[in-house]
């Protein structure tokens, strides 16, 4: 077996499991899971629809590439969303399956096993980038993200020595589990590192979407490099996907899309992994990047959420609306983030999870400790209840809240 996979650490929800072992939630509440970022709208009709209407597409073997249409599809929104001015389909677009399968095989086709090197990514972060690192031969390094920087990476801090050794780095914007959405100037001090030690940027937006104010959605890397005057997208490539965007997480479908020179030598890496997106779901991909109406919709009931139960869960926690996407991220009083998560289930059945798992110790510092991830992706409804009920247990314990 491959020696690395000793390296990798129980994925967040094993730990949550693990942690939960032997506690009985209150039969008292109907249980609430909150501790996982699954969509819960329902997926749009178009989008069935399409995928109905081309399962005889089951018959062929689809190219790793994906059909001219597709890409195509999938580069005229980036020109509506980003006002990119080109974008070339057929050789800076990639369908793939699923941003999480392609975050993880990007390191794989980027990092030179032979040399090893170091992936720089966020802490907290999407587990995902550690695992891709270190089985591509890498060492990860971590740049932490805390309150007093509005839960931004200080990429200044990082020392030069580790610079020097980089091969990849993840960004994620928004964050994931923070909110928060990278600026024009921490682009460009991305882009002048990546030019000073050669490094390729993967810029993970798959939360893009889910934001609040419709005239001023996140900027993305691309367009931030076309504002800078990058075209080319020299060592950048993004990923995006439909699942948070169109509620269709089991599509498992997203895209890659950046420099043409990287992209061919990813498409050549996936051609042999044998990763290439069936027919039927290509046609429902179409549907769904070609439509904005479901997506403006999706938008207004996440505002709805936020407006709802941050009021709420901020009189006891404290926790404020993110930059952008459907989580928040709440420091707890006490800061034992998992006695939280496991009183709070064994008290009220209600699942979040411990921001711990979401990070990873460094300098002996752990910065999701004490803090909580609390993901508003049920009904309105529910998630109201849900903060009802987390307002509650921390009202009824005898220290003070804060």
């Amino acid at each position: 077996m491959n020696s690395l996979l000793n390296k990798l650490q129980p994925y967040p929800f094993e730990r949550l499991r693990a942690l939960l072992a032997g506690v009985t939630a209150s039969p008292a509440h109907a249980p609430l899971n909150l501790s996982i970022g699954e969509p819960k709208h329902p997926t749009p009709a178009l989008i069935r629809d399409a995928l109905v209407g081309s399962l005889d597409g089951l018959s062929t073997y689809p190219a790793t590439a994906g059909t001219p249409a597709l890409r195509e599809a999938i580069a005229a929104w980036l020109r509506r969303r980003y006002g990119l001015q080109a974008i070339d389909a057929a050789t800076e677009v990639l369908p793939v399956n699923g941003s999480r399968e392609a975050l993880f095989a990007f390191a794989q086709a980027v990092v030179d096993p032979t040399a090893g090197g170091r992936v720089v990514c966020p802490n907290p972060f999407y587990q995902i980038y550690e695992g891709a690192a270190l089985l591509a031969g890498a060492e990860p390094y971590f740049v932490e993200q805390w309150p007093q920087t509005s839960f931004r990476c200080d990429w200044a801090a990082v020392p030069d020595a580790v610079w020097a050794e980089t091969r990849l780095l993840y960004a994620c914007s928004p964050g994931n589990p923070t909110g928060a959405v990278l600026s024009i100037d921490d682009w460009q001090l991305l882009f002048e590192l990546s030019d000073r030690h050669g490094f390729t940027i993967a810029s993970d937006e798959c939360y893009s979407e889910i934001h609040f104010d419709e005239a001023a959605p996140p900027l993305g890397a691309l367009q931030a490099a076309q504002a800078l005057g990058r075209t080319d997208w020299r060592r950048l490539v993004v990923f995006s996907s439909l699942s948070k965007r169109s509620n269709a997480p089991g599509l498992r479908s997203g895209f890659v899309a950046g420099d043409a020179s990287v992209l061919k030598r990813f498409l050549l890496y996936r051609t042999y992994h044998g990763s290439a997106m069936s027919l039927p779901v290509q046609a429902a991909s179409i549907a769904a990047w070609g439509d904005e109406a479901h997506v403006v919709a999706n938008r207004q009931m996440y505002r709805q959420k936020f407006d709802a139960v941050t009021p709420v869960l901020s009189r006891v926690l404290e926790t404020a609306r993110p930059d952008a996407g459907f989580y928040l991220w709440a420091r707890v009083p006490g800061g034992d983030d998992e006695a939280f998560c496991r009183d709070l289930h064994a008290q009220y059945n209600v699942l979040v999870l411990p921001g711990s798992y979401l990070a990873r110790d460094q300098d002996g510092r752990n910065p999701g400790r004490g803090f909580v991830r609390i993901a508003l992706v049920d009904t309105l409804a529910s998630c109201v209840e849900a903060a009802g009920r987390i307002e509650r247990f921390l009202s009824s314990r005898t220290t003070d809240p804060r």
